[in-house]
């Protein structure tokens, strides 16, 4: 099995193309072993010691390093612990469950939101997941135009993330959205 490598704009972060699916269905993001109980292939990799987070995409891992390991010194021990997880057979994921429930808006905030969904998942995700991350929508304030989006992988962290939500999203919605007056990073 051969693991492509690549960096990312967040030198913290380093995507690993395994050559196949990862996530079976949305992309998982993991910023401890307790969040990683359900993803063994997750917890493999926090147990290594040195990983801050990571980030199960269509096809490819975004794991982020504490600060103390440089990557030349922490990509083989990461490349075995996929490599066998993948020669293992075992899941990805064991059980799949989901904590929160997803808002519901009504009439024209629900317009307003479609449009804000369709934009991010045609235009802003296939980018972003390029350079190992992702980012979600959490939530439109419909009284101030705010819209609230969560990065996630090699986006969270990254330090041109902020230059990436103010200029390229923010521009972007606001061009096709009137509504929208601004786009902030939710917590």
């Amino acid at each position: 099995m051969f693991i492509e490598t690549e960096a990312t704009p967040n030198p913290a972060v380093l995507k690993f193309l395994p050559g196949r699916e990862v996530s079976p269905g949305s992309p998982l993001d993991f910023t401890s072993a307790s969040d990683a109980k359900h993803s063994p292939l997750a917890l493999a990799l926090f147990a290594q010691g040195d990983v801050a987070g990571v980030f199960l995409g269509p096809d490819f891992i975004a794991i982020t390093k504490t600060e103390k390991p440089d990557w030349q010194h922490l990509r083989p021990a990461l490349l075995g612990i996929i490599m066998d997880h993948f020669q293992s057979g075992a899941p990805v994921i064991a059980h799949e469950g989901s904590d929160s429930a997803e808002r519901v808006y009504e009439g024209e905030a629900a317009d307003i939101v479609a449009q804000i969904k369709e934009l991010l998942d045609t235009r802003v995700r296939p980018a972003v997941a390029r350079d190992g991350g992702d980012i979600v929508f959490q939530h439109f304030d419909m009284d101030s135009g705010k819209v609230f989006l969560h990065m996630r992988g090699a986006c969270a962290g990254c330090p041109s993330s902020s230059m990436t939500l103010k200029h390229g999203i923010e521009n972007l919605l606001k061009h096709y959205v009137p509504e929208v007056s601004s786009v902030e990073q939710a917590m």
